[in-house]
């Protein structure tokens, strides 16, 4: 009978499952998406949700804490990247989105992948006393020029976001 035992085990003594998902973790910040098993996606949405957070700290501390979690590449790409998009997010960093189940051994498969993915870095700027927010990588914003068919205006333009 399991009483108070938390998480999968998947067929796996301790230290199999720890690579699992040292591996899928990492996996996931390299690539920001993985097609995996759906039970392996549940089970590890946790598991990257609370790296994420740590991470957001963005210090030493939140790195350390990290570190045993994921591999040394992965590790630099969630503390500049990944982690920075989800400074102003309380949670809810990763989607599981279920595709179907896979041919070989009709197992259901799934997408899990972070929900802000592609989007621009925004770091937090301190100012005395105050925080603002600051875009650090926001993308080349497209304008366009369009004259106003009104013979009244003349002269008069109206820039537009493309």
């Amino acid at each position: 009978m399991r009483k108070n035992i938390f998480g999968r085990q998947f067929s796996r003594d301790t230290n199999e499952r720890k690579a699992l998902f040292k591996s899928l973790a990492s996996a996931l910040v390299m690539n920001e998406r993985i097609h995996t098993t759906h039970a392996k996606a549940k089970a590890i949405r946790p598991y990257i949700e609370k790296l994420v957070t740590h991470a957001r700290s963005g210090d030493m501390s939140g790195s350390r804490l990290v570190e045993p979690y994921l591999t040394k590449q992965a590790l630099e790409k969630m503390m500049s990247q990944v982690a920075p998009r989800f400074i102003g997010r309380p949670g809810g960093y990763t989607r599981i989105v279920y595709t179907g189940t896979r041919i070989a051994d009709n197992a259901p498969v799934a997408l899990i992948e972070f929900v802000d993915k592609g989007k621009p870095v925004v770091a937090e700027k301190k100012q005395k006393g105050k925080k603002s927010v600051v875009a650090a990588e926001a993308p080349a914003e497209k304008k366009a020029v369009l004259k106003k068919a009104n013979p009244k205006a003349k002269g008069t333009t109206k820039t537009l976001k493309a």
